[in-house]
């Protein structure tokens, strides 16, 4: 039950970080933390919830093995896991799968509808403006620079408030097919999928107590974007997608081995200057490990556990979420299901402190007018999306504890 410790410390922390407590909202805060409340209690808790995520889970992941046939077709036994995992293998080719379908999808309009009624649900709930509640429901399924482009026109116009929804809102969540890389991993894709949905009215909880509204909300502009391209027909759609994916994964791959490299580097420097004062061991991620310890530990993640939790959501922040689930991934089996679970809800999102580099190349190429702003609001949009973060891991850790 430690959790509700936690619970209470990001909103302590959420409200020091305000800037303008008196204008909180308190029914839009309020109405966000029992979306957000619900949908864990009614995955993680209750039966009949658990049965739905068990399916919606089962169909997710049928969907994601049809990658497995283009990928025997490329790599054959490589491919295949027969002589192993491997990572370039295995993982990267989903993305470019699921980023083909996710596109296809939109296409036909089926995304929209559903990024529609979720985002009205929300707009309803939560008095938010259209733009900051479809924005939201379109992060639950795409990334932090695909969403915007679903409200791209509002964008120039945005209130201050508004154009931190949306940014929070991308870096609180994760995109589908970066979702099925980590489901590939390894990574525990029902928790994944029930992080994606809390992520929406989690980012707009953060977003609306760390930069309340306090100007004329303007949605003058009717007909909202699906997409910024349209598309001849469905084979067109599928190839843009797959180049998307293709470019993502690309990105990825490069991404991870630097990262990757350069932390064994600095470990072996830190080790080094470790021995003068006989701590041979000493490692980057046992010093995120001492430095986020107590957080874990709040979250609901026992003591013995909460040093490599901590460092895992250190990892998450400094470097980014690939890097933290590749090592959550090779530690899965020292740790406790439940603890599993809550770092798995911890970890998905987008916040670390490269994404605002991104943030600044996606929105701020749709408004270069906002760009300056987007660089001042960045870091804070990243700490927002970070509580966000742990906001749904503390409430996936009560909820598995009673």
């Amino acid at each position: 039950m430690t959790s509700i410790i936690g619970i209470a410390v990001i909103l302590a922390l959420a409200y020091l970080l305000s800037a303008n407590r008196k204008n909180i909202n308190w029914r839009t805060v309020g109405g966000a933390f029992a979306i957000q409340a619900c949908v864990g209690a009614f995955v993680l808790y209750v039966p009949a919830g658990a049965r739905v995520l068990d399916s919606l889970t089962g169909f997710v992941a049928n969907i994601i093995s049809y990658s497995n046939k283009g990928i025997e077709f490329m790599f054959g036994p490589v491919g295949d896991k027969s002589i192993g995992f491997m990572f370039a293998f295995n993982v990267l080719p989903v993305i470019v799968f699921f980023s083909a379908l996710i596109t296809v999808l939109y296409h036909l309009g089926i995304m929209s509808w559903i990024i529609r009624l979720i985002g009205g649900f929300l707009q309803l709930v939560l008095r938010t403006s259209r733009p900051e509640s479809m924005s939201a429901a379109a992060n639950i399924f795409v990334g932090q620079t695909e969403a915007p482009l679903v409200v791209k026109p509002f964008i120039p116009h945005m209130t201050r408030s508004e154009l931190f929804a949306v940014m929070v809102g991308g870096l609180a969540s994760i995109a589908g097919s970066v979702m099925a890389g980590y489901a590939g991993m390894g990574v525990e894709l029902k928790y994944l999928l029930a992080a994606s949905f809390m992520a929406a009215p989690a980012g707009l909880l953060m977003a609306k107590i760390i930069m309340p509204e306090t100007e004329q909300a303007k949605n003058e502009v009717s007909e909202l974007q699906g997409s910024e391209d349209k598309y001849a027909n469905i084979f067109e759609a599928a190839a843009s997608g797959a180049a998307s994916g293709m470019q993502l994964a690309l990105n990825v791959g490069a991404m991870l081995l630097a990262f990757v490299a350069l932390i064994a580097l600095l470990n072996g420097i830190i080790g080094g200057v470790g021995a003068w004062f006989g701590m041979p061991d000493l490692t980057f991620e046992l010093i995120l490990g001492y430095v986020f310890q107590p957080l874990a530990w709040a979250l609901g993640v026992p003591w013995e556990e909460a040093n490599i939790a901590g460092s895992f959501i250190g990892q998450k922040l400094v470097v980014n979420e690939f890097v933290a689930y590749l090592s959550f991934v090779d530690a899965q089996s020292q740790l406790s299901a439940s603890t599993q679970a809550i770092i798995t809800f911890a970890l998905c999102g987008f916040a670390n402190f490269s994404s605002i580099a991104i943030l600044m190349g996606g929105i701020g190429a749709l408004a270069p007018n906002r760009r300056s702003e987007i660089a001042q609001l960045g870091l804070r949009a990243v700490l927002a999306a970070t509580l966000a973060n742990l906001m749904s891991a503390a409430l996936a850790g009560l909820f598995l504890s009673i």
